[in-house]
């Protein structure tokens, strides 16, 4: 058993708060198991009576009638029996039709405290607060964290590592003895999970295609693309005409179903976002690495891939910095340039620079990852991540550098 303490706090703070509790993020990262194991035994453990507690999985075929709305609303209804507190958890709710109808009769129900999950883009876009009139109150679950892995993991931090940024954290890799065993169940999630639902639930038209982005997506981790630069790698490959429209209503597709995510610029001077171009980071880096086939298996990308999903798995809002520097050239004329910052997290009034190095093995090397947070004019903290196993240290610029373990084992490393 995986204790996900961090998730299990979630739901605790927000238990009978009048809202409903929208357990969001990617098809097997673990959200029923969440609700219906270490959640509801967390409930049985402070007393709640097991009849009190309704759990209704909706994508399992025993349950295919309750997936009209009012048998499932009668059959809920059926259960409360008397005026104590009921808690009711319905699974994969993107399969009722009418759902929000369900969902806000439900919550009028004054001794019903109301719990549902989702995985795709039917049900989970950018306006799901919107669909639940301002009830909805969304806790988002990602696959396993390095720290969650190797909690579970038989073997040293160190082996653990080499099989995360390979295989990646989707909880039932740990129930694969071989690697040949994790390679068929992730590629068989791709195939037959994710590429399937998207198609099948928005009526894509160029599956080729879809799975063609996704490809140069998967490639180009940590690169700045947007849908017009896409549309001329179709065009200039001479695989497809497919307008740059139609391209990003694909990419809003692999991020609704939280296969991927978008990062947006910020400039961090202007203090304003910039439109232009965005990366892209999945959400696991094992089903990038099994959708390469592992052809791709850059350690350095697959990790400035996986500090980011630690930043968001910790709550953080994340964008990539851009600083711009005015310098003079050997001619001496002044050039305008733009440095990155990997990643900005920010929380409330907290905000965080982060730099992945993976390596600096020469002054060169580490000037280059310097040099944009030196040019950063405020007082938030700056940190570099670096494969190595170093001691955290700060420098005379108050720029602080540790290696990866630290960062990622220590749930206050930010902090450090």
């Amino acid at each position: 058993m995986i204790e996900r303490p961090h998730y299990l706090e979630k739901l605790v703070q927000r238990e009978k708060n009048g809202l409903v509790k929208v357990i969001t993020g990617i098809r097997r990262c673990g959200k029923s198991y969440l609700l219906f194991k270490i959640y509801k035994d967390h409930l049985l453990g402070k007393g709640v009576k097991e009849d009190h507690i309704i759990s209704v999985i909706l994508d399992d075929v025993k349950n295919k009638e309750l997936r009209d709305v009012d048998r499932l609303y009668a059959y809920i209804k059926e259960k409360i029996v008397d005026r104590d507190q009921y808690y009711v958890f319905l699974d994969e709710i993107q399969f009722v039709d009418g759902f929000s109808d369900l969902v806000n009769g439900l919550n009028y129900i004054e001794n019903v405290d109301l719990y549902v999950t989702g995985s795709n883009s039917k049900f989970l876009s950018s306006d799901i607060l919107t669909e639940f009139r301002g009830r909805g109150d969304e806790i988002r679950v990602y696959p396993l964290s390095f720290a969650e892995y190797a909690s579970a993991y038989d073997g040293t931090p160190y082996q653990a590592w080499k099989d995360y940024y390979t295989y990646g954290g989707m909880p039932f890799i740990l129930s694969c003895a071989t690697d040949e065993l994790k390679e068929d169940y992730l590629a068989s999630l791709i195939d037959n999970v994710y590429i399937k639902d998207i198609v099948d639930r928005n009526n894509v038209r160029y599956k080729r295609e879809l799975e063609n982005i996704l490809d140069i997506l998967s490639s180009g981790i940590g690169s700045f693309t947007n849908p017009v630069k896409l549309s001329h790698t179709f065009k200039s490959a001479g695989q497809s005409a497919i307008t740059d429209k139609t391209i990003k209503r694909y990419l809003d597709f692999l991020t609704d179903s939280f296969l991927v995510e978008k990062v947006d610029r910020y400039d961090i001077k202007g203090k304003k976002y910039i439109e232009a171009l965005s990366k892209y980071y999945f959400v696991d880096v094992g089903l990038r690495n099994a959708r390469l086939n592992y052809r791709q298996q850059e350690e350095n990308h697959i990790m400035e891939n996986i500090i980011f999903n630690e930043l968001r798995i910790r709550g953080y809002r994340v964008s990539v910095g851009v600083v711009e520097v005015r310098e003079r050239n050997k001619e001496g004329k002044t050039t305008l340039k733009k440095l990155e910052v990997d990643f900005i997290a920010t929380k409330g009034n907290q905000k965080y620079y982060v730099q992945s190095a993976f390596e600096m093995p020469s002054q060169d090397k580490k000037d280059q990852e310097l040099r944009p947070l030196l040019k950063i004019n405020d007082s938030f903290k700056k940190i570099i991540v670096v494969k190595d196993d170093i001691k955290i240290k700060r420098d005379e610029n108050g720029i602080t550098t540790m290696g990866i373990y630290d960062f990622l084992l220590k749930g206050n490393s930010l902090e450090l």
